[in-house]
């Protein structure tokens, strides 16, 4: 049997790295990404990486598609390089211990008890997917009550809440959404809310089977605070709870164990400096439905587990997931390596998010402490922005 294909030498700058990374150990509990003492990449370095982005656009957009560096899309160009030179090889022999590389890595970001808890999907959405499938066949099936609840943030994401109507709710669940106020002024304003949103949930006697909440919700821009929200389901009986948490790598620690949720997804393209698109699902294998979840797009694996059967949903490139090691090297380049950046990017953010609400006369969306890498201002008044039809119109000016 021929060994599996590797991509060739990164032929990048060689980068020092203190504290070093195993990437092939076989579970969660390996070194996570080092905090840098000092800075290793210089400012000129930092514009070579990005010199591939249009210079007559302020990109401020980070949180739709992200910001990929060259030397890591360089590291992907080789892997579709190798699946091109040799498509079976690479295939049969290559891409599977590729996947499992990255899935250390991310066990290890993330503190994953074991690498078998981490799949990853191309998105935040088709995590959700797979949570949602799952919980509309617990209802087809006779496990789940018709009229059963499933509980989500008013804010929750649009296509993850169509997520929950086209599963969920055409299955037979009583959606419940949590109406989080705006302007956020506290954490302890959104726990309020969310109790009481789970006493209507739970109103007659019905069972909460699913909660589904944001980590960071992207309109408004709010640090929710998913710990303290999962402590109360488990107290209220809520039967399992997903995070979406597609914002979260790259602007906030996440620790999986420490959250506590059933099912976790973050994007790794958005904050964290993966080309799109991947994601990964983290899946408590104590939980008890880990084993009968499966990914939408059947092909050949299904039943092999979550994991397998996300690396392979056919003929597609991969190589956006094979590449999550190199990311962690290039944010590793800078001093005190991604909390360094997550650390710098708050602190920017808020400075020029009071600088335009200060010009503009109005106001940030939620307080500091509740803001990661991303902010919203309300808009000058002489705009007449009042709805989302007036924001569309003068988008389109």
């Amino acid at each position: 049997m021929a060994s599996p294909p590797t991509p060739p030498p990164d032929d990048a700058p060689a980068v020092e790295n203190g504290h070093g990374h195993d990437h092939d150990h076989g579970n969660g509990n390996g070194p996570s990404p080092a905090k840098r003492p000092r800075a290793v990449i210089s400012a000129a370095e930092i514009r070579a990486e990005f010199a591939h982005h249009d210079a007559a656009v302020a990109r401020v957009n980070n949180g739709s598609f992200g910001c990929c560096p060259a030397s890591v899309l360089a590291a992907q160009a080789r892997w579709q390089r190798l699946f091109l030179a040799q498509p079976d090889d690479f295939y049969f022999h290559g891409l599977q211990p590729g996947l499992l590389r990255s899935r250390a890595a991310v066990a290890a970001l993330v503190g994953a008890a074991d690498v078998s808890e981490v799949s990853l999907v191309d998105n935040a959405t088709t995590a959700a997917a797979i949570v949602m499938q799952h919980a509309a066949w617990s209802f087809a099936e006779g496990r789940f009550a018709r009229g059963d609840a499933v509980v989500m943030l008013h804010y929750a994401y649009g296509a993850v809440k169509k997520s929950i109507h086209a599963y969920v709710a055409r299955a037979g669940a009583t959606v419940v959404e949590v109406p989080l106020p705006f302007p956020v002024s506290s954490a302890e304003a959104i726990i309020a809310e969310f109790r009481a949103a789970l006493d209507v949930a739970k109103a007659g006697g019905r069972r909460v089977r699913l909660a589904v909440i944001d980590h960071i919700t992207s309109m408004p821009s709010v640090i929710i605070p998913v710990k303290e929200l999962v402590v109360i389901c488990r107290q209220e009986g809520v039967d399992s709870v997903f995070v979406d948490a597609a914002h979260s790598i790259g602007q906030v620690p996440v620790d999986v164990r420490d959250i506590g949720a059933d099912f976790y997804t973050s994007n790794l393209h958005k904050w964290f400096f993966c080309p799109p698109a991947v994601a990964f699902l983290h899946t408590r294998k104590d939980g008890p439905v880990a084993a009968q979840l499966h990914h939408p797009v059947v092909s050949q694996e299904y039943g092999n587990g979550l994991p397998m059967e996300s690396g392979w949903i056919g003929t597609r490139d991969y190589s956006a997931q094979l590449v999550v090691s190199e990311a962690i090297d290039f944010v590793n380049r800078f001093e005190g390596g991604i909390e360094g950046i997550r650390t710098r990017n708050h602190e920017k953010v808020i400075e020029m998010g009071r600088m335009l609400a200060e010009a503009w006369g109005t106001f940030l969306g939620s307080p500091p402490e509740l803001c990661g890498s991303m902010v919203m201002v309300g808009m000058p008044g002489c705009l007449g922005v009042e709805s989302d039809d007036d924001a569309m119109r003068v988008r389109l000016c």
